[in-house]
């Protein structure tokens, strides 16, 4: 049986004792991945700048897993406002440009606290 293996997006900590994901043999699932800023754990308040994190959350994210945005297959995205669809869509197209080759994804409205706007789970497989 495969080992659980820890992963961490350095400088992003959780506020529960959790990891930010695990990998388990070649497959990788995700804990929750906000939009918090890297160097100062800071949930910034613009939603711009909020959704741009959380894609480069999710590269960093995959990279300390041992991949990339190619190995994710599917996405979960929750989101507290429905109206800034379009600021993550911004976002999810410049990672995954060609429209033949996206992950799954399916959108979920989430009552997200503390100024969270939107947050993210993945599956991957290596």
């Amino acid at each position: 049986m495969a080992k659980r293996e820890v992963i961490d997006i350095p400088g992003v900590a959780h506020q529960a004792p959790i990891p930010s994901g695990v990998k388990i043999g070649n497959m990788v699932f995700s804990s929750a991945i906000s939009g918090r800023d890297a160097k100062t754990n800071e949930l910034p308040a613009d939603p711009d700048q909020q959704a741009k994190l959380l894609f480069q959350n999710l590269r960093t994210f995959m990279a300390q897993a041992g991949g990339n945005p190619d190995n994710i297959g599917h996405v979960t995205l929750y989101i507290k406002d429905e109206r800034q669809r379009d600021i993550v869509n911004r976002y999810w197209i410049e990672m995954f440009p060609n429209e033949k080759d996206r992950p799954a994804r399916h959108a979920v409205s989430a009552d997200l606290r503390g100024g969270m706007l939107f947050q993210l789970e993945i599956i991957a497989v290596l």
